[in-house]
């Protein structure tokens, strides 16, 4: 298959595919599902063919298009256009079948893991975010109307979304309510035939508007008259672009009109748009489904799936920085070796010679290896509950229970540590770094806006401590401490792991009292103190995840280092997953005691502290 598309510009992506399958195979052994319902169509090679193709087609079709993405989008006569290279690699997308991997056979799909829809995804996303977030949001508003839609509607909808001809949307946003989503004023009236009209303005829409499919199908929060105040009042409508016919044609404009779209700090070839439902009165929409009311419990399985989704996103920028890094600091030489820092005329050595260059390339290896393993590991529960399916209850929710509690730390690590990553890879390239010749300073943009959409950072850390803990009567949690205990006592005499286990005991000691710690807050009704230290708490169970995941992994390239001789380009890979993991073990995981201390202290600066003593202006 030829991946040549018309304006392409270098390409600067890099993935580590022998880390892809170490992940699959080794870590989370994803054979043992592969071939067996319902992944029976699914084997080891097909896997090894789909990432070989699909890191094929992010070098070669979307890797080019990164940089030209930078320049944005633009409005013409009304509608927007896309970078130059977009609309060819949206037909290539499709024609690869890359973006139908995880749908249902029935819906044209195939069926696979997700675990490995999730190493998919780093990759076509790493490669070019922005351009990956129109595909990404029409494969969660799909799924949304396949799960919630009334008679005819998946039908309807879900074929011409999932073989891109039509794109996706989800509305929430509007100017007055960001985060709090019950004060939208987006207001829905049925009409005889059953059909509701539409009238509102919602804000930073991703993908709202572009010129890559001949339709999108915006999923709108809506208030219909009448309706309780708050987000119990709230309904979700399936609203095209342009109205649909009988047989299922895009037809004339539905009254959906594009304001304008955002100047960004990043991701700028996605298009983030201002859209106006019923400026004419003409805007007709469908209720999702056949009972009112349930749009904030419809609308939650998409902005579950984004969150992950944008936990890919963060792994897949922080990675493709963290790869520049390393071939950075491989080929450029500056300054002589520490050891012979005080001769002048010692030879010249590459930058990845010194210490504190090697620190920080280890740093962000055990880190984004270590995010990647907790990606893994939600998608490996889901790829269990869904192999399970009612065959054992009470395992199938063990599963979903886990995914559930991993999400936000998925969606508010993965974020937060990508930015974070990014400005390490720029430290990694000196000044080089800060200029647009190497892509470093584009992820970093691109990266920022992780932490924020999609449910800010400070909210999927009130959602970790204000529902996550106490789910299922705190099931949830006692399960992944348990499993996380047993790791602990099967590890904690390894010959070469037991310093770093121990670090991890005490981390979860940490996690565990913490949790007791809010617990005890909730039941004396001190609210207050909830949300000054959530978000620490939210990085705290990531670090405690992260480093035991990262252990787990070293533990088994340790066994499998010794069947490998030291020549062979996989005992190094080995070998480094050792010191990464012992890296997280010492410089990272004391931060869990650490920071548990500092919330158990419950200081309430934050909150004594008068408005005015902020500033003297």
């Amino acid at each position: 298959m030829c991946w040549v598309v018309a304006h392409a510009n270098i390409n600067r992506y890099k993935a580590d595919l022998r880390e892809t399958r170490f992940v699959l195979f080794e870590q989370f052994r994803a054979g043992e599902l592969l071939g067996k319902p319902p992944f029976e169509n699914w084997g080891v090679d097909e896997v090894n063919m789909v990432l070989d193709e699909v890191y094929r087609y992010a070098t070669e079709v979307s890797g080019p298009l990164n940089g030209i993405s930078d320049e944005g989008c633009r409005i013409v006569d009304g509608t927007v256009t896309t970078p130059p290279g977009f609309k060819e690699a949206w037909k290539k997308l499709y024609e690869s079948g890359f973006k139908s991997l995880s749908i249902e056979p029935e819906f044209g799909g195939q069926g696979a893991l997700a675990t490995v829809t999730a190493m998919v995804t780093e990759m076509t996303s790493g490669s070019c975010t922005a351009f990956d977030m129109y595909p990404g949001l029409t494969i969660g508003a799909a799924e949304l109307i396949a799960s919630f839609g009334g008679p005819g509607q998946a039908e309807r909808y879900c074929p011409k979304m999932h073989d891109g001809t039509w794109s996706g949307t989800m509305c929430i946003t509007e100017p007055h309510a960001g985060s709090d989503v019950g004060d939208s004023k987006t207001t829905a009236k049925q009409n005889d035939d059953g059909t509701y009209s539409i009238k509102g303005t919602k804000i930073f829409i991703s993908g709202g508007d572009h010129d890559l499919t001949e339709n999108i199908v915006h999923m709108v929060l809506a208030r219909i008259e009448g309706a309780p105040i708050g987000t119990k009042g709230l309904s979700l409508f399936i609203v095209p672009k342009r109205r649909i016919d009988e047989e299922g044609n895009s037809g004339d404009s539905n009254d959906v009109t594009t304001l304008g779209i955002e100047h960004k700090m990043g991701i700028n070839g996605s298009a983030t748009a201002q859209l106006s439902f019923g400026e004419n009165d003409g805007c007709i929409g469908e209720l999702c489904g056949t009972e009112p009311h349930r749009g904030m419990r419809q609308m939650f399985q998409m902005m579950n799936f984004a969150r992950i989704g944008v936990g890919i996103q963060g792994l897949a920028i922080a990675s493709a920085a963290y790869l520049s890094a390393v071939e950075y600091a491989k080929e450029r030489k500056q300054g002589a070796s520490v050891t012979n820092w005080k001769d002048p005329a010692a030879p010249r050595v590459p930058i990845i010679q010194h210490p504190n260059v090697r620190r920080m390339l280890l740093d962000m290896k055990a880190r984004v290896e270590g995010i990647r393993a907790l990606i893994v590991k939600g998608a490996w529960h889901r790829d269990h509950a869904v192999a399970i399916g009612d065959s054992d209850e009470k395992l199938r929710q063990y599963h979903e229970g886990q995914l559930e509690l991993m999400t936000p730390l998925i969606k508010a690590y993965s974020s937060d540590q990508a930015f974070s990553i990014c400005e390490t890879a720029i430290q990694v390239h000196g000044g080089v770094g800060y200029t647009a010749d190497f892509p470093v300073e584009q992820y970093c943009r691109d990266s920022k806006i992780f932490s924020i959409y999609e449910g800010t950072n400070g909210i999927q850390a009130l959602d970790l401590v204000g529902r996550k803990l106490g789910q299922a009567g705190g099931a949830n949690m006692q399960a992944f401490l348990g499993d996380v205990q047993k790791f602990i006592d099967e590890t904690k005499d390894h010959a070469d792991l037991g310093p770093a286990v121990a670090k991890l005991a005490a981390a979860h000691a940490a996690v565990a009292s913490t949790a007791m710690t809010f617990l005890t807050w909730f039941q004396e009704g001190k609210m207050d103190r909830v949300p000054l230290a959530a978000n620490r708490f939210l990085d705290m169970m990531s670090e405690f995840t992260v480093g035991w995941l990262l252990l787990d992994g070293a533990k088994i390239s340790i066994e499998k280092q010794k069947s490998v001789d030291k020549k062979d380009a996989d005992w190094a890979f080995y070998e480094g997953k050792k010191h990464a993991a012992c890296f997280f073990a010492s410089h990272v995981l004391p931060n869990v005691p650490s920071s548990a201390s500092v919330i158990a202290d419950a200081n309430s600066s934050a909150l004594e502290i008068p408005e005015a003593a902020f500033t003297t202006v």
